[in-house]
């Protein structure tokens, strides 16, 4: 493609304000301030870009000194998928947590509470709730990130979410637009298809979004996912179908309209980020989201110059990308005047949440003797999802140590999981965490060999509990943030 002079021309600027790129390091580089003032809007923050609280309140100031109504974007769900405690895990339960303890009350306050600690840091928009129904149980990206696989759970819970977390100021973005909740494939790999008919998404996954435009979400996220039922031919990102016809014609919403990452390989490896970029638009989202994986200048001029292009062959209408480009505006108004939530601060509903969410199955004896002596933690690890990330520490072990002093603890994966955590744990009592075990036969395996040899090990489950509660003592967390963590270890080693 020819590159297309950068300019503060209309179409330019319109161009760059459709954009929502990322990029690296914890300072914001010279092109992205230069791009700010080119008409750039919005930035993407991963957890690349955070050290500390601190760090990025300096950060997004850095950031509005160039354009002070910038909209500064993070995909900050709480639970296993954090990013302002990307290296300690967070301090907030994820939905599926959120959902056992089904309490919406509970929920708002969590969401108010997380969307505090964004305001603080200078961050008005949230990639956030997840509004998928997590129907599939071997869905491999969802999981604990659904309200549960009850429609009208998620549907009641993504509106306190949505309610709690724009009482703080910070723009909810309601997730994975139409819903990824059945889905068998990552779309950062690969195109999931879901081959519903539209009576059952329509009951199903729409939903949660309705609860959620009813409450006011400020943005929707699209998903990189085929609906037949819907659109044939292209992904519910590029489907004017799915993006106009159903969520602004048939449901009526007005909002921001953003794409999951385009760098993702559901488009990446199919259409392309360019072309990817321009059919969304065409199709009717307002601001493209990409920086996950490709976070340079390159990447923006290239965005830029394929948006513009379209307008001039005439495949893209100019008033289209003039109205995406308006409510990216629209929504960065919003933020400048949204007001802040009233009431004291809750910095502990966190761990008040996750402490709820617990569920506890004591096995034969039918009690449990909480520990008094320091265990081995084995912990049995699946592969990271790209959402999750692999930077996040989980488990329960490093809560045991602080309340059993030399507690040790193992990683094990594969066909000998269970019986290299036999032998590295030796006489001691064994923790097993799993994460997921119906989805992963080796970790079940691993489990069938700790249980025959020593029937007293305790199983933390901190995935979704689909498979049977098992062992001595099961805690089923419903997710592995931090605190789920803590909360598990509170239950073994007393209070």
């Amino acid at each position: 493609m020819t590159t297309i002079a950068s300019g503060t021309d209309t179409l330019t600027r319109d161009a760059l304000t459709v954009l929502q790129p990322g990029f690296t390091g914890t300072t914001a580089p010279d092109w992205l301030l230069r791009r700010l003032g080119e008409g750039l809007a919005s930035v993407g923050l991963f957890g690349r870009n955070i050290a500390s609280p601190e760090q990025l309140a300096a950060l997004t100031a850095q950031l509005r000194v160039e354009r002070d109504d910038v909209l500064v974007a993070i995909d900050e769900e709480g639970g296993d998928v954090t990013r302002l405690e990307v290296r300690t895990g967070s301090s907030f339960p994820g939905n599926h947590a959120l959902g056992a303890v089904d309490d919406i009350e509970l929920t708002r306050q969590v969401a108010c509470e997380l969307g505090h600690r964004l305001a603080a840091c200078g961050v008005n928009l949230n990639w956030a709730p997840s509004a998928d129904v997590n129907s599939n149980p071997s869905n491999p990206v969802i999981g604990v990130r659904s309200f549960g696989a009850d429609t009208t759970l998620v549907a009641r819970h993504t509106a306190a979410y949505v309610s709690g977390l724009q009482s703080a100021g910070v723009a909810a973005c309601t997730k994975h637009f139409p819903g990824h909740g059945d889905t068998a494939v990552d779309s950062h790999h690969a195109l999931p298809r879901i081959d519903a008919a539209l009576d059952v998404l329509s009951d199903r996954e729409l939903s949660p979004f309705r609860a959620a435009i009813s409450a006011g979400t400020r943005a929707v996220m699209s998903a990189h996912i085929l609906i037949p039922a819907l659109d044939p031919d292209r992904p519910a990102t590029l489907s004017r179908p799915v993006l106009t016809d159903l969520l602004r014609g048939e449901l009526g919403y007005r909002g921001l309209i953003v794409t999951d990452g385009m760098e993702m390989q559901a488009i990446a490896g199919t259409y392309g980020i360019e072309r990817g970029s321009v059919l969304a638009i065409a199709a009717g989202a307002d601001a493209i989201c990409v920086g996950g994986g490709l976070a340079d200048d390159e990447t923006v001029r290239r965005l830029r110059d394929a948006l513009i292009a379209a307008v001039r062959s005439g495949e893209l209408p100019e008033e289209r990308l003039a109205e995406a480009a308006e409510r990216v505006r629209e929504l960065a108004r919003w933020t400048a005047t949204a007001a802040r939530g009233e009431g004291e601060p809750r910095p502990d509903i966190g761990l008040v949440a996750a402490r709820r969410a617990l569920t506890v199955t004591t096995g034969g004896a039918g009690h449990f003797t909480p520990l008094t002596e320091a265990p081995y933690v084995a912990a049995f690890t699946p592969v990271a999802n790209i959402a999750v990330g692999d930077e996040t520490p989980w488990g329960v072990a490093a809560e045991l140590a602080r309340l059993l002093p030399g507690t040790e603890t193992g990683s094990f994966a594969g066909e000998r999981a269970g019986r290299e955590a036999l032998e590295a744990a030796g006489e001691r009592r064994i923790v097993a965490v799993v994460r997921d075990e119906h989805r992963h036969p080796w970790m079940a395996t691993a489990l069938d060999a700790l249980l025959r040899s020593r029937p007293d090990t305790i199983v933390v489950e901190m995935g979704v509990p689909q498979a049977p509660p098992r062992g001595a003592l099961h805690i089923a967390t419903h997710g592995a943030a931090r605190v789920c963590g803590r909360a598990a270890a509170e239950v073994i080693a007393g209070p």
